[in-house]
């Protein structure tokens, strides 16, 4: 009964929060976050982020990736893969030395340092999608290179972490030093096997759920494709949303796109994605802080910095304008639940003390909720331009 009266309150308030969030001009994202924080225990300690909560969470970030998949342009994706390839790769590179200098700062162990670098190297994409989404601009051309880096900087943490693993003999999610090789293969095999989910296996589920004689028997094919390949990248050691994304992606292919679409988004943003939201806020605990305060200020300004920089320059790089460069690097900066899990695997691993660990999650969630802000200030700047020069080409055609 616990998780009832939990739910109703998370709605109940996101609800609220969300439309005044919304009226004042403020991402609705930003405003479920804060509701996590407020309820739960850095403040009034109303909340706790139970096994029940999580679960919840966890189909709110997979639900929400595989609407993003589903409203994706595959076209686009293609097209923009060499800059998304770009960002990934130096909004890894920029965090990493970053970060590694603020633990050198800091004079933390090498070990500690080194794990400090993975944690901030990772980009949680589910917060700039939503907000891409609130701005209609999900398929533009810096919304579908944020999208695209993304997954390739999930891939790139992965494979950092594994090499981390395998030089500190940490096991992180069953996968130690010893099976490293074998986990690199699955998840090229994996990677390898999307090509035929898209081509056969979801066209094939969407023409079984036509054909099923049972209500919604499209969306339901559609949810246990997604829920499928979430749990295979989980097994593989891949983050569950990257399998949840690409199954979007499939499924997007198919005619059942605008049936499964219509059917899944309300339930998505009705329950689940605004649970998921707010969990991240729950993670905040002000205990044992005070004397951390400089430390976490410093890593937040160059865990944004370092991806406003790492990621806007590959766009840059790839050919990108200065405000698209930093619309793309804003849509980075965000890191969520992949940083949190990486920086949850260190903990366990008493890589770092239970302050230390405090301060890296109020780091994590302080950029997670400058990130919406930047995105849309920065996109909205991006579309005043293109504004501004479609006003501008009639009178040159003139003259």
């Amino acid at each position: 009964m616990e998780l009832l009266g939990n739910l109703t309150l998370i709605l109940l308030a996101t609800t609220i929060v969300g439309h005044f969030s919304t009226r004042i001009g403020i991402p609705a994202v930003i405003g479920q976050l804060l509701v996590g924080i407020v309820l739960g225990p850095a403040m009034l300690g109303w909340l706790h982020l139970t096994h029940n909560l999580e679960g919840f969470a966890e189909i709110g970030v997979i639900v929400l990736m595989f609407i993003a998949g589903l409203e994706s342009d595959l076209q686009l994706l293609k097209r923009y893969l060499k800059p998304s390839v770009f960002v990934a790769i130096l909004g890894v590179i920029v965090p990493v030395l970053g970060t590694f200098w603020v633990a050198e700062l800091y004079h933390l162990p090498l070990t500690e340092s080194m794990f400090l670098g993975v944690i901030f190297a990772a980009t949680s994409v589910s917060i700039s999608v939503e907000v891409l989404k609130e701005m209609n601009a999900l398929n533009s051309r810096e919304g579908t290179t944020i999208l695209g880096a993304a997954v390739v900087d999930d891939v790139l943490a992965v494979i950092i972490l594994s090499v981390l693993v395998s030089t500190t003999g940490t096991a992180v999610g069953g996968h130690t030093s010893g099976n490293l090789l074998v986990t690199t293969l699955m998840q090229v095999v994996y990677f390898a096997a999307i090509y035929f989910v898209v081509k056969w296996l979801a066209p094939y589920m969407a023409k079984m759920g036509k054909r099923l004689m049972i209500p919604m028997g499209e969306t339901l094919m559609a949810i246990i494709l997604c829920f499928g390949m979430a749990y295979v990248a989980e097994l593989v050691g891949l983050s569950d949303v990257v399998g949840a994304f690409f199954a979007g992606i499939a499924i997007s292919q198919t005619s059942v796109k605008s049936t499964v679409d219509r059917h899944i988004e309300p339930v998505g943003y009705a329950v689940f994605i605004p649970v998921f939201f707010v969990s991240i806020g729950l993670n905040m605990d002000f205990n044992g802080l005070g004397k951390q305060i400089g430390f976490i200020l410093v890593l937040t300004v160059v865990a944004v910095a370092s991806k406003l920089i790492g990621a806007g320059g590959g766009a840059k790089l790839a050919g990108f304008s200065w405000m698209s460069s930093t619309a793309v690097g804003a849509g980075m900066v965000s890191r969520g639940e992949m940083a949190l899990i990486i920086a949850q695997i260190g903990y366990q691993a008493k890589l770092m003390s239970p302050v230390r660990y405090s301060a890296i999650v109020a780091a994590i969630i302080l950029a997670t909720l400058v990130a919406p802000f930047l995105l849309r200030l920065t996109m909205n700047q991006v579309t005043k331009g293109q504004k501004d020069r479609s006003k501008v080409r009639p009178l040159n055609d003139e003259q």
